[in-house]
């Protein structure tokens, strides 16, 4: 049996996190199994879809690298991909089902069905539709709809019984007929909902494994009703854990960033995000801008390997050591047997450290390639580059090391490309190391002329000289250290000292000085 796995998003809003990972579950499976990788696009509701948001969900999935074999910009032989193309295949799966007796035309009105609600309440018993409105007969449809009454289309679901599924991931899976409802599949206007359209679907691209989140779990039965009424054989079921919320076990929402801001780690990581995408000129809020979209992610500057390596072991795991994947060892190792059933909050802090670890493996010239394009977008080099910005860009992320997580820190190091005269000094710095203490800035005059007259300007033979500074003057070293820093960055910290003044050179360092002394004189 070829392996077929799909993913199918609704196009109501940017691409969530957890989708990301039910995504990257399905690539896995298909592909380490020589198998495709289809990319589906459930439309059905058109009051809920948003035209816009399509796009930003197949450049995530491409960002992370997770590449459809069949789908919207590919094409393939099971189209369209598009669940709003294909009404006359749900049309026709629904005469199907009439057809056979396994659903029926119901003429009920809101108020009717709410009726039987409240009086299934008050009598402390569960919901069963009476069928009291349902149309046996053609002369019955033309009686009901004659007294202005719109018709649906339900299926007939059995009232005794159980549906028994072997689910890949859960195991046996009992669900009572009794608790189920007679589901709608075709509204009023002959539109089709998600429940028929999914098993239509599922069958014409012949889906051989339906890997999904466990919220799916509860449409199973009916869907599984429909694929034997419609003679149609079964895929193999697999539904994952869910996302949970951080330090939580209740599934992640992207409409519950008030309770999520609550958590510290969580609050870090966005506005961190924030942070960068604010110096990038970019409009950012809460809503369309959160840990919880993975837009965030690549704007912010993550590697799309780091993240997916994160999203693999929510819910999976190799054994109690192992946790970090190239893509080739996920395709080797990945299997449903070792997906766990409990689901997996996400840990802000974890996947900051992934990130963290997986930048500073990259070779120096891919981390290089991969924070240059933020110096750009901040116009803090130009585009193209200058020659030297890639040797230069090399020596400030050798000397910040793990400071640069993501690719858009680089930002917090905006003192090494802009020009002498543009360097923003904090305020109150200025006037804690430089205005207040007295002597602070006789200090830093003899400290600009040992810089001037100093031989060499490696940050080695730069220390020497300022620890003889240091011992020659009587001070501790923080009385000029904070000093020097402040002048010629701006900022009250950063990486080491020495390292930063061989990075900027002799006149920069000079020039600077000259500047913070005169703007405290």
């Amino acid at each position: 049996m070829t392996v077929r796995t799909r993913f199918a998003p609704s196009p109501t809003g940017y691409l969530h996190i957890g989708g990301v990972r039910t995504a990257l579950f399905n690539w896995l499976f298909a592909k380490g199994q020589g198998g495709q990788f289809i990319l589906r696009i459930d439309d059905t509701d058109a009051q809920r879809n948003v035209e816009e948001a399509l796009a930003p969900i197949l450049h995530g999935l491409k960002w992370v690298g997770l590449d459809w074999d069949e789908g919207p910009e590919v094409g393939g032989p099971f189209g369209p991909y598009y669940q709003s193309q294909r009404l006359e295949k749900y049309h026709a799966a629904v005469r199907q089902l009439l057809e056979a007796g396994a659903a029926y035309r119901d003429y009920a009105t809101t108020e009717e069905l709410q009726a039987e609600r409240d009086a299934a309440q008050q009598a402390g018993r569960p919901f069963v539709y009476s069928r009291r409105w349902r149309a046996e007969t053609d002369a019955d449809a033309r009686r009901l709809e004659a007294e202005g009454r719109q018709g649906v289309v339900r299926l007939l679901i059995p009232r005794e019984g159980q549906f028994v599924l072997n689910d890949l991931i859960r195991g046996e899976v009992r669900i009572d007929w009794a608790s189920e409802q007679d589901h709608v599949i075709q509204r009023a206007d002959g539109t089709c909902l998600y429940h028929l359209a999914t098993v239509v679907d599922d069958h014409d691209m012949q889906i051989s494994h339906v890997i999904r989140a466990e919220e799916h779990l509860s449409n199973t039965a009916r869907q599984v009703f429909m694929f034997e009424r419609l003679g149609y054989p079964l895929p193999q079921f697999a539904h994952l854990p869910y996302v949970a919320e951080p330090g939580s076990k209740t599934k992640l929402s992207k409409r519950k960033l008030d309770k999520y801001l609550k958590n510290r780690d969580f609050a870090q990581l966005m506005e961190h995000g924030q942070s960068i995408a604010r110096r990038l000129g970019l409009a950012v809020s809460a809503e369309t801008f959160n840990p919880v979209i993975v837009d965030f992610y690549e704007q912010v500057g993550y590697l799309p390997d780091a993240l997916l390596n994160y999203l693999l072991l929510l819910g999976w795991s190799l054994d109690d050591k192992t946790e970090e994947f190239s893509r080739d060892e996920m395709l080797k190792h990945f299997s449903l047997e070792r997906v766990n059933k409990a689901p997996a909050s996400f840990d802000c802090e974890k996947l900051v450290a992934f990130q963290s670890r997986a930048m500073q493996k990259l070779p120096s010239k891919q981390r290089v390639a991969k924070v240059v394009p933020f110096l750009q977008r901040a116009k803090l080099v130009t585009d193209p580059p200058p020659c030297d910005t890639a040797p230069y860009v090399t020596q400030i992320l050798d000397a910040a090391r793990d400071r640069v997580k993501v690719a858009g820190d680089i930002l917090d190091f905006d003192d090494f490309f802009v020009a002498n005269e543009d360097l923003k000094f904090d305020e109150a710095t200025l006037e804690k190391r430089l205005r207040k203490p007295a002597g602070a800035r006789d200090l830093l005059v003899k400290y600009r002329e040992s810089l001037a007259q100093t031989e060499s300007f490696s940050a080695a033979d730069l220390e020497k000289m300022t620890h003889a500074f240091v011992e020659s003057n009587g001070i501790k070293i923080g009385d000029i250290v904070h000093a020097a820093r402040v002048a010629i960055t701006g900022k009250a910290v950063g990486f080491g000292l020495f390292d930063t003044l061989a990075i900027l050179g002799r006149d920069r360092c000079l020039a600077r000085i000259q500047r913070a002394l005169e703007i405290t004189a």
